[in-house]
């Protein structure tokens, strides 16, 4: 059981029944980030309960409805001037989804401890034969993830080439391996094998719990040697963490997650890019993938996918069906053409 940070959730650390809540989801193995954010959307419903004067034990729809609505109108933590065109205030719509399902967990565990009879937290369902299907308390709003073209891409790679040795390794393994923040980040010296520029990432830094292999580039297996006679010359021969922090308060330390992100916000502030996120290397690299005629099968395992659905996404992204459509159907239409002006050559 790893342990809970509890001063990021002072209002569910003193409720108790929220307290034994997340002391479960962690004993039970769930992920430490499913944790936090668990931690974090109910911390913040409790929050608004309170400002409402509401016990959680007696919280009704309404209540459900008014924080909810409380988020919608809520100005963006980062930037007051950021608008999510999907929720048409400062919460994106997948982040209040992602609340959502939260608090229906909290919920449902008062009422299997018989605290309450009811959750209050509609879930959707899809419609049973015949039947219409339920929706949700908010609309699910799925957005393809951007993906930048070639010019951008450019942008980026040249923004990316003014960074620290380490820096640009990074967004070599990001792209070539299609990692998660998590999964990059974690990376060991001994996962490498650069005989076949292999990468065996362990069940325990991946998303799935499955571990899986990756390749580089001639170009990252450049980058990660030069990185790793740098590395030697600052830090000595140490293993484990591939990443080590370089600041003086850190130095020699592992990278952590946030150092990642904060190095993507200023590649793509270089680059005019403020789309670009950590998970942008991965997007790419998994619908040039599908660009290259990379079966779903086997961009799935190459990502680490538990659903095909998920991997369907960069198959519609790579335009890669929509192109052999339009082929085909060129072609069809071209060939009839060609055999109507043929009937010419029968004409008299």
């Amino acid at each position: 059981m790893s342990k809970i940070p509890w001063g990021k959730y002072p209002t569910l650390a003193e409720h108790g029944h929220g307290r034994r809540w997340l002391e479960f989801l962690s004993n039970i193995g769930r992920a430490p980030n499913t944790v936090d954010a668990y931690g974090r959307a109910v911390n913040d419903h409790l929050r608004f309960c309170a400002s409402a004067n509401v016990d959680p034990l007696d919280a009704r729809a309404d209540t459900v409805a008014a924080w909810i609505g409380e988020m919608r109108r809520r100005p963006n933590s980062r930037s007051p001037k950021v608008v999510h065109l999907t929720s048409g205030a400062g919460l994106a719509n997948a982040t209040i989804q992602q609340r959502l399902v939260a608090v229906h967990s909290f919920y449902e565990f008062l009422v299997e401890d018989e605290l309450r009879v009811r959750n209050p937290v509609r879930r959707g369902q899809s419609g049973r034969r015949t039947g219409r299907p339920r929706r949700g308390l908010v609309a699910r709003v799925e957005q393809a993830p951007w993906i930048p073209n070639e010019e951008a891409w450019q942008r980026i790679l040249v923004a990316a080439g003014t960074e620290p040795l380490r820096n640009r390794l990074m967004v070599g393994l990001a792209y070539d391996g299609a990692l998660r923040r998590e999964e990059l980040v974690q990376l060991d010296v001994e996962d490498f094998d650069p005989a076949y520029s292999l990468i065996r990432l362990r069940a325990l830094t991946t998303k799935s719990k499955r571990s899986r292999e990756v390749v580089y580039g001639v170009a990252t297996a450049k980058l990660f040697a030069a990185y790793l006679g740098e590395r030697r010359s600052r830090f000595g021969r140490i293993t484990g963490a591939l990443l080590r922090s370089e600041s003086n308060r850190n130095s020699g330390h592992p990278l952590g997650l946030s150092s990642w992100s904060k190095i993507v916000e200023r590649l793509g502030t270089k680059a005019q890019t403020p789309q670009l996120s950590t998970h942008t290397f991965r997007h790419l690299r998994l619908t040039d993938l599908a660009r290259a005629d990379w079966t779903i099968d086997q961009i799935a395992r190459y990502a680490g996918h538990r659903d095909l659905a998920t991997t369907m996404r960069y198959i519609h992204l790579s335009g890669r069906e929509l192109a052999a459509r339009f082929q085909r159907a060129n072609t069809a239409i071209q060939t009839e053409r060609e055999r109507l002006l043929a009937a010419l050559m029968e004409s008299r």
